[in-house]
């Protein structure tokens, strides 16, 4: 006799099998003879494209937002860093995530009679609706209407005057060797004396003889120097044309001498 506590697997029931298989058999006949005739539903090609383009609209509105915006050059006051027709891209992240820097290529939002009044353009309305739409979004770059851009040389608190001896401009006593400005040009033949105040930049184009900037713009009504509100953000690379593809780097060492505001008694 086997022992009651020991485990067995019970043997098959062959009715049990019978059964089984005939059910199978019924229910593959049910499914043969009741075809559903339905394919799955995809979505249309319409509808594809649309979420594809909504998306894409979606992403560079908030790229131009928080990220990067592209601008054109419309006048020679950059050269020889930047020529008329440059496209260039901006950083957003400045002011803000990042600090804005002496030596920094900014755009801003005109102060207040630094720009003449736009001329009109003849357009059509679809046109010039379809330009403003894509402008805005960030798939064409911003005509700078009502934007400049220029190189800060001081920053909140700063003393920048012009011009030493040498001809040279200086911020804070010290005199800075201006790399960057067009060969040919002088650093300024206006000259000047002024302390940047609180939340404020003081403002030059590259090529000296051709910008109105920081040193001109005392009458107008926004003032001569650029409110950091302003600030749309910092130019870091040309994209267009290919051939002036490159960085906008910081000349770094040009101001790496002057000492913050107030460090040093300039009397």
């Amino acid at each position: 006799m086997p022992d009651d506590a020991t485990l067995r697997d019970p043997l098959p029931d062959p009715t049990l099998d019978t059964q089984t298989a005939a059910r199978a058999a019924s229910d593959d006949d049910d499914g043969a003879a009741a075809p559903t005739g339905r394919r799955p539903r995809r979505p249309s090609l319409l509808r594809e494209t649309a979420i594809i383009v909504v998306s894409a609209l979606v992403l560079s509105l908030l790229l131009k937002t928080f990220l990067v915006q592209a601008f054109f050059i419309p006048s020679p006051s950059m050269e020889d860093t930047l020529v008329e027709g440059d496209r260039v891209m901006v950083s957003r992240l400045v002011p803000g995530a990042f600090d804005v820097h002496r030596g920094d290529v900014v755009v801003f939002k005109d102060p207040g009679g630094w720009l003449p009044p736009p001329v009109p353009q003849a357009e059509s309305p679809v046109s010039e609706a379809v330009r403003a739409a894509l402008t805005f979004i960030g798939l064409l770059p911003q005509d700078t209407g009502e934007h400049l851009i220029k190189r800060v040389i001081g920053t909140p608190g700063d003393h920048v005057v012009c011009c030493d001896a040498e001809g040279r401009v200086s911020v804070n006593g010290v005199s800075i060797d201006e790399t960057y400005i067009k060969p040919g040009s002088e650093p300024s033949e206006l000259a000047f004396d002024t302390t940047v105040p609180e939340d404020m930049l003081f403002a030059m184009g590259d090529n000296r003889q051709n910008s109105a900037d920081s040193r001109y713009n005392t009458d107008k009504p926004g003032g001569r120097f650029v409110p950091m509100g302003n600030v749309v953000g910092t130019a870091f690379v040309k994209v267009w044309p290919l051939s002036h593809l490159g960085l906008l780097r910081n000349p770094g060492d040009v101001f790496a001498d002057v000492p913050a505001p107030g460090a040093v008694d300039e009397g």
